[in-house]
């Protein structure tokens, strides 16, 4: 995970995508809430936590993302009228 104390060099990205990418959806999670909770006790400095809010909005996108993915995958299992099963897509 990256260092949010040490803000980055000028002219680099604030957000560095690939490296998030790799993440998987619990990873993404626990450094968001790790992010918010250092929000919300004020912790650093204006410029840090702006650098860290940043993150946490690509992170966020990135949990979304995640949860999209599985549901497409996810199928809704129904009884059908002859007492049978059949399965749909998740979003019908």
């Amino acid at each position: 995970m990256p260092d949010l104390k040490t803000p980055p060099a000028p002219g680099a990205p604030l957000v560095t995508a690939p490296d998030i990418a790799k993440l998987s959806f619990e990873e993404a999670m626990a450094e968001l809430d790790r992010i918010v909770r250092q929000i919300e006790e004020g912790r650093g400095e204006l410029d840090q936590a702006i650098t860290a809010y940043e993150r946490g909005v690509a992170l966020k996108r990135h949990c979304e993302s995640k949860l999209r993915e599985a549901e497409a995958r996810i199928e809704k299992i129904t009884l059908n009228a002859e007492g049978g099963l059949s399965a749909t897509s998740f979003d019908n």
